[in-house]
């Protein structure tokens, strides 16, 4: 493992203009761990945008090869990184080596998966719609459209994976495929970790001859503000807070050329339990039901936040097992101090309300967080109270029993965006609730069928996503092949020479993609 010099990336140096410096903390203790590392300055912030800015001029014209094989050696640098990583991360975030593990396998697997992609070509988006010059009674012109990289792109770390949702996460991986050079700002939770993954993708960039630039990473509070304002940035990816989330698309809304923001931010991802379900294995769906609640102390965007059942006597069964399934959870240290204050917070607000009760959980105290149970009354959710669309990130779900059909109905369309709901349900249920189907789509970005939402698979077919306030846009994802979407834009070439067109537009077609020629797809070259 490389040393921790704690120093920002700049252009493939490492830079500590500022005095201040920042301290990685033991997440389990809460002792400072031996590292330091330096605040970024406003002229490092803007140096890192301008290096970016400038290698996109590079950058943007190599190959999907090339690029792909960029991504190839990030990947492999991330599998070398050893046990000694693995017990850093560990210590920052409290979370346990096997997790870490997969974690790290993932991550490295997403940036293959992208590289996949760049060599297959079909992000590219190639249409071509040949001259017609005897076409009456006006000619049509060649027109050749595909997409390219939108440029530099600001990613700002998550909390909860210090790996697949950070330094070379999901968002960098989609950003460097499309053709766009990152500034990644560092989570204060884990810098260190930032600091071993940050040397690794440098490591890869210059093995594969990337322009210096490619890849900068900046440490600090406060120093996210002049990354977005930055107007070298053409786009920011984010995973945080609903409130972190608002203030990036407000800062970027704002600038002289505004930018998009793509954050995902709150979500209580619903669970739906009907009736046939609950008859025949309602205490297995209890217990899976708590395994998932608590799962990584509920420090996931798709933790279950939200559980909804019709009264009957089974629901009522149901409950009680639920209750003795969450009362013997056992606590769990939480990825920082910020967080499990945050917790409690939360805890305190659904304590003090009249129209919710709590149902099980040992009080909130100390250094651990504390599985908890709630039911809150159905007009709550009916009236649209604020308190049950608010996420708390943690170890807790909210039980809301419903009258009927009609009210599970207005129960779902009062729900806010969501990035998943589940149904958990027999095959007799799920033709019964059909109809709630075009109800949930509009809601949520991902529906389950008797799973739990809190796996989010990276392969081409997931959308981790949905309408606002659990993202800022609900057309993309943030994980999967289709993440690269958010940082293309389209580019039209009309009667444009062949011999200058980029390859992909090419009539030879040198790339050998699929492309869609006259409306009709092809392989072919032309002419």
């Amino acid at each position: 493992m490389s040393t921790l010099l704690g120093q920002n990336f700049i252009a493939g140096e490492r830079s500590a203009d500022s005095e201040k410096t920042l301290s990685s903390i033991d997440a389990t203790t809460g002792q400072a761990l031996p590292y330091a590392f330096f605040q970024a300055t406003e002229d490092e912030v803007n140096r890192a945008a301008l290096a970016a800015e400038h290698a996109f001029v590079e950058y943007r014209q190599l190959s999907p090869a090339r690029r792909a094989a960029f991504l190839d050696a990030i990947a492999d640098e991330i599998d070398q990184l050893g046990e000694d990583f693995v017990s850093i991360v560990c210590q920052e975030t409290a979370l346990p080596a096997g997790r870490i593990q997969g974690e790290r396998a993932r991550t490295s697997g997403q940036m293959r998966l992208f590289a996949k992609v760049l060599r297959r070509g079909d992000f590219l988006g190639a249409r071509i719609d040949l001259a017609l010059p005897d076409r009456t009674p006006l000619p049509r012109g060649d027109l050749r459209q595909y997409r390219i990289g939108v440029g530099p792109v600001a990613v700002f770390g998550a909390s909860n994976f210090p790996l697949a949702f950070s330094t070379a996460g999901g968002d960098t991986a989609a950003a460097l495929a499309a053709g766009c050079p990152v500034v990644f700002k560092a989570h204060s939770g884990h810098m260190a970790t930032a600091d071993q993954v940050g040397c690794a993708i440098i490591r890869a960039a210059e093995r594969s001859g990337m322009p210096k630039g490619v890849f900068n990473m900046i440490f600090g509070s406060g120093v996210g503000e002049w990354l977005v304002k930055h107007p070298a940035i053409q786009a920011v990816g984010f995973t945080g807070s609903l409130n972190g989330g608002n203030a990036l698309c407000k800062m970027a809304a704002e600038r002289a050329q505004p930018i998009p923001v793509f954050a995902e931010m709150s979500s209580i991802n619903p669970v739906v339990l009907l009736p046939d379900a609950l008859t025949q294995r309602g205490e297995t769906v209890a217990k899976d039901l708590a395994a998932s609640v608590v799962m990584g102390c509920g420090q996931f965007c798709t933790n279950p936040g939200l559980v909804i059942g019709i009264k009957s006597a089974q629901f009522t069964q149901f409950l009680e097992h639920l209750k003795g399934q969450m009362a013997v959870q056992t606590p769990q240290t939480m990825l920082n101090a910020g967080g499990l204050r945050s917790y409690s917070k939360g805890l305190e607000h659904l304590h003090a309300h009249p129209g919710i009760t709590h149902l099980a959980g040992a009080e909130q105290t100390g250094k651990q967080a504390h599985p908890q149970l709630f039911q809150a009354d159905a007009s709550l959710l009916l009236s649209g109270d604020e308190l049950l669309q608010e996420e708390v990130f943690g170890p807790t779900t909210i039980v809301i029993e419903v009258a009927d059909d009609q009210e599970l109905d207005s129960a779902l369309k009062s729900l806010r965006g969501q990035l998943t709901a589940t149904l958990i349900g027999e095959q007799s249920d799920l033709q019964q609730y059909q109809w709630l189907v075009p109800t949930l789509e509009q809601k949520v970005g991902r529906i389950l069928v008797n799973g739990y939402p809190t796996g989010v698979e990276v392969c081409e077919a997931m959308v981790h996503g949905g309408p606002y306030p659990a993202t800022s846009d609900a057309r993309g994802t943030s994980v999967g092949t289709l993440a690269i979407d958010r940082f293309l834009r389209p580019v039209c070439f009309q009667n444009y020479p062949d011999a200058l067109l980029p390859p992909a537009l090419q009539n030879a077609n040198p790339l050998k993609l699929k492309r869609l020629v006259n409306s009709e797809w092809s392989e072919a070259s032309i002419g």
